[in-house]
């Protein structure tokens, strides 16, 4: 197993760049922890599982998710915790990592 730490930046940017400076290609993300300043999340609508409704949240969220590298690249899955005590949850398109950290602990596919 493989940990990648992001402590601040784009965090998808991020675990792209460092599977790829490990030569990872293809991968379980088993764990991904940590917490986002903010994010974006996609959804699909009730009516067309084809289509994402993606939406962007200016706020903070401790983050909890699952995924995969595939072909070089990450697909994440992910639940936020925000303010309220609400979850929000989707596939990650991005997130910020500033105040906090993300940690992914990952497992190299052959």
């Amino acid at each position: 197993m493989i940990v990648f730490e992001v402590p601040h930046g784009e965090l998808v940017d991020e675990l792209n760049r460092q599977a790829a400076e490990a030569g990872i290609t293809d991968a379980a993300i088993v764990s991904l922890i940590g917490a986002a300043d903010s994010f974006t999340v996609s959804t699909m609508p009730e009516g067309d599982a084809l289509k994402d409704t993606i939406t962007k949240y200016d706020l903070p969220g401790e983050m909890t998710g699952t995924g995969e590298i595939r072909n070089g690249f990450v697909h994440l899955h992910v639940v936020m915790g925000v303010e309220g005590d609400r979850a929000i949850a989707g596939h990650l398109h991005e997130a910020t990592i500033a105040t906090h950290f993300a940690r992914a602990y990952v497992i190299p596919v052959d």
